[in-house]
């Protein structure tokens, strides 16, 4: 049960996003813009970005909703996200992608837990520092989405294959206008 008043029949941030339509328009644009403008991570790492750093904070919207797009843009599909949730360090991934990974997860703990150590690592793997900045931001604001949907218990889809179905209209049409039905 939601902490204010929202639209039961719509789950997770969407409901928010239709709750309070002033704030909507600035987060699907950061949405859109760190997941699918232009930039030098393909939109499927940057998805997996944004699920692995939701998983680490245990926001299960966020986590199955960008795990889904994540899956449906990458080689390895859902198997793929599941082992970087599971064990990034086991996980299937590049080099390059996995330090990027490291640096999220040390953003999501806390601005300063992202050290020398954390963009050496990524930058002997090839990361630009284009990318490492986008990771950390992509980091930064997904831990805020998790917190907005979390903080105000909304809910979870009643049926798993929402998110794949959420997936594909993410996929497809992005994120400009999470209000609008369907």
């Amino acid at each position: 049960m939601a902490h204010i008043e929202l639209d039961d029949a719509v789950p997770g941030l969407p409901s928010l996003l239709r709750f309070r339509p002033a704030t909507a328009g600035p987060l699907c644009e950061l949405a859109e813009t760190l997941l699918r403008g232009p930039g030098p991570l393909k939109r499927g790492e940057r998805e997996l970005i944004a699920a692995y750093v939701s998983e680490l904070n245990r926001c299960r919207f966020c986590a199955s909703t960008h795990g889904a797009c994540a899956a449906a843009q990458l080689p390895g599909g859902m198997a793929l996200v599941q082992q970087v949730h599971a064990d990034l360090d086991a996980a299937p991934v590049g080099g390059r992608l996995r330090a990027l990974l490291a640096i999220a997860a040390a953003a999501a703990r806390g601005g300063r837990e992202v050290g020398e150590a954390h963009v050496g690592a990524a930058r002997a793997e090839g990361a630009t520092d284009v990318e490492i900045h986008d990771t950390v931001l992509i980091a930064a604001a997904f831990c805020m989405y998790n917190r907005y949907v979390d903080g105000l218990a909304t809910g979870l889809p009643a049926d798993p294959a929402a998110y794949a179905r959420a997936a594909e209209r993410l996929v497809a049409h992005g994120y400009t206008d999470l209000t609008r039905p369907g």
